[in-house]
């Protein structure tokens, strides 16, 4: 099974997880850290380190950070730059990760899953529209 790592600034970690929870129930091979205000780089870089050996007997790892660039993107990327087994996405959204627990019950392709994670995540982001209900013009002049 793909393990899975959750990542962000505050408690975007523990935030989306407790969301996956709540739809696909408890996951196994499941991690999160979040990026306290209290931490330091150093202090996050040991608890993605920590994180990353409990995912150790998975087929390959993902890491999902909030945004590209912020500092849990940063030291993902630094702590998994040398290893082939992860792969990391940045900008994560719910939808991403709910497809990321159903489909690596039966899916071990690190690089598909993750090309379909990517896909999946702009599908759903998505502008609704309120549209103003039109009344038809009635062709009766009296009103009757």
């Amino acid at each position: 099974m793909i393990g899975l790592l959750v990542t962000g600034h505050a408690n975007f970690g523990s935030g989306m997880t407790s969301s996956v929870n709540l739809i696909a129930g408890e996951q196994e091979a499941y991690q999160y850290v979040d990026f306290l205000p209290s931490y330091s780089t150093e202090d996050l870089a040991g608890e993605l380190t920590k994180a990353m050996n409990e995912l150790k007997d998975s087929e390959g790892i993902i890491i999902f950070t909030d945004l590209m660039g912020g500092t849990p993107f940063n030291t993902a990327a630094q702590l998994g730059r040398d290893r082939e087994d992860i792969r990391i996405i940045a900008g994560t959204n719910l939808p991403m990760l709910v497809e990321a627990v159903m489909s690596r019950k039966f899916m071990d392709d690190l690089d598909g899953m993750v090309e379909s994670l990517l896909q999946t995540g702009k599908e759903q982001v998505a502008k609704f529209e309120f549209k103003k209900a039109v009344q038809p013009e009635s062709d009766d002049e009296d009103g009757i």
